[in-house]
């Protein structure tokens, strides 16, 4: 990768690990329905021009099924579950929990599309889980701790996310990102929008709520997106995929400098437990056996 692509992958994850502080900000003012149909719907107004602009508007509604589902599991289902974790806990333990959804991607298609799994992954889902299990033991204990439904929740809408990649895979493979992207976030929004409606917050919300609010969409949906396009079509997937590496960090770090959450030994072990795992588990981290160095002498 160039000096430019790396600092672009940089500012991907910056920007995907700041969403959780900003959720973790304004979740308790708006609600996790209205948030996360304010974010899409911003998100998908970020869009919708590229998409116009590039008339690929009518491939939404040659694949409009797909889009559909997608929308669900991609976005309306797991943006409100997150939505609801984000009144619970920190913003750097949400963000570690997010990086799981490789590890599910790999599961769904294994018992969907019947993908194989290598002893490698299968070791690499393990180690995640155990780093899972460090960090909820960590973050339900004391008088403060995270309820067990909220790590749950978190964790139920990374299985979604594995769920989509699979749904990606199976249904819209070769079909215009921007365009399955703009789709499915538009179909996203107007599925929340009756939920937000019949949830609406009690008191106006203040305006560092509605800034935050304004991030999440416009920066951390709309212009995330775009980089993501960008990166996809410059470095390829596997390289962009790295991403998933770099979002803890900054989710823990924005959580740990603008909001003063505590860092404790746990959550680093837990952490690293994590991120190793899915990396042995996507391939993007590869341990060579005995075998293979004798082979190699």
């Amino acid at each position: 990768m160039s000096l430019k692509q790396t600092l672009l992958l940089v500012l991907l994850a910056a920007i995907w690990g700041s969403s959780f502080l900003f959720m973790r900000v304004s979740a308790s003012e708006f609600g996790p329905f209205l948030l996360v149909t304010l974010r899409i719907g911003i998100g998908a107004l970020v869009l919708i021009p590229f998409l116009l602009w590039k008339k690929r508007w009518h491939i939404i509604f040659r694949h409009w099924k797909p889009i559909l589902c997608l929308a669900l599991v991609n976005s309306a289902v797991p943006f409100a579950l997150f939505g609801y974790t984000s009144l619970h806990a920190e913003a750097g333990y949400t963000s570690i929990l997010n990086a799981t959804a490789p590890m599910f991607s790999a599961l769904v298609a294994y018992f969907w599309l019947s993908e194989r799994l290598s002893k490698l992954s299968m070791l690499g889902l393990f180690i995640g889980f155990v780093g899972v299990f460090f960090l909820m033991i960590d973050k339900m204990s004391g008088e403060q701790g995270t309820p067990i439904i909220a790590s749950a929740a978190a964790l139920l809408a990374t299985f979604m996310y594995g769920v989509a990649v699979n749904v990606t895979k199976r249904f819209l493979a070769g079909v215009d990102t921007l365009a399955v992207s703009t789709g499915s976030l538009t179909l996203a929004a107007l599925a929340l929008l009756p939920f937000a409606l019949l949830n609406m917050p009690e008191q106006a919300p203040s305006t560092t709520a509605w800034y935050s609010v304004f991030a999440l969409g416009a920066l951390c949906t709309g212009v995330a997106y775009l980089l993501f396009f960008n990166l996809l079509e410059q470095i390829g997937t596997i390289k962009t995929v790295s991403v998933t590496y770099l979002i803890p960090v900054f989710g823990v770090f924005w959580g740990a400098l603008l909001l003063g959450e505590q860092l404790s030994v746990n959550l680093f072990i837990g952490g690293a437990l994590v991120l190793f795992g899915v990396g042995l588990t996507t391939g993007l981290i590869k341990l060579k056996t005995t075998n293979q160095k004798a082979s190699e002498v």
